[in-house]
């Protein structure tokens, strides 16, 4: 499989087959996770929906033999949403709105048959909890196998707030590089502290000038 850029238009040139005789496709299954030759998991996710949904029938067969809704939701919880969210670090990021919107309506409409309690969150809070935990397993443990792939810390030359890491920000290269988990939880955990940053650095700006003006005088 030759991989193109996912915005990519026409047909693309591709290098001939080293070895004769092998088929080059347009998808690969990974270690359960599906993923196209355009960078998509489109198809992923409607393996997911296929399979979860036939899952659904049991739950059914389940509780019409007196199945209490509490067991039904653990059901749901082992069998469906650990399905769903199978390796998701690998794969959250490449996904598209409209796969999101099909994942998260499935989970709705399992909300409303019954199988999953209504405070239950959200499949992209599943997620993101998934995320977060992978990360900081990453950062936190030198020893991790994915922890050579994090960039250099960055040096502190003021006391700022504490953040939840202190790594360099690589390049955004491509819309491609920033759904590499790596990079996607390097910035979204940097994201909510953009506007925090721009204030720092006024009020350290507007702290120099009023000194500036004191030395003058």
């Amino acid at each position: 499989m030759v991989f193109v850029r996912p915005r990519s238009k026409g047909s693309q040139s591709e290098p001939p087959s080293v070895i004769s005789g092998l088929r080059r496709v347009e998808s690969i299954k990974m270690l359960g996770v599906t993923i196209s030759r355009k960078f998509s998991v489109s198809q992923h996710v409607d393996n997911l929906l296929a399979v979860c949904s036939q899952s659904m029938f049991a739950l059914r067969i389940l509780r019409q033999h007196g199945l209490p809704n509490d067991a039904l939701h653990q059901v749901f919880q082992a069998i469906v949403i650990n399905r769903l969210s199978y390796a998701s670090p690998a794969w959250w990021g490449f996904t598209s709105a409209d796969d999101r919107n099909r994942l998260e309506a499935f989970v709705r409409r399992s909300v409303k048959l019954g199988y999953r309690a209504n405070s239950s969150a959200t499949f992209a809070s599943v997620c993101d909890d998934a995320n977060n935990e992978l990360f900081s397993q990453i950062t936190g443990n030198s020893q991790h196998l994915l922890h050579p792939l994090l960039p250099p810390e960055r040096e502190q030359y003021y006391s700022l707030r504490d953040r939840s890491h202190n790594f360099q920000l690589p390049d955004r290269t491509s819309v491609t590089n920033v759904k590499n988990f790596i990079i996607r939880m390097l910035y979204n955990d940097n994201s909510l502290d953009y506007s925090y940053r721009f204030i720092e650095l006024h009020s350290f700006l507007l702290c120099n000038s009023v000194l500036s003006v004191f030395i003058k005088l």
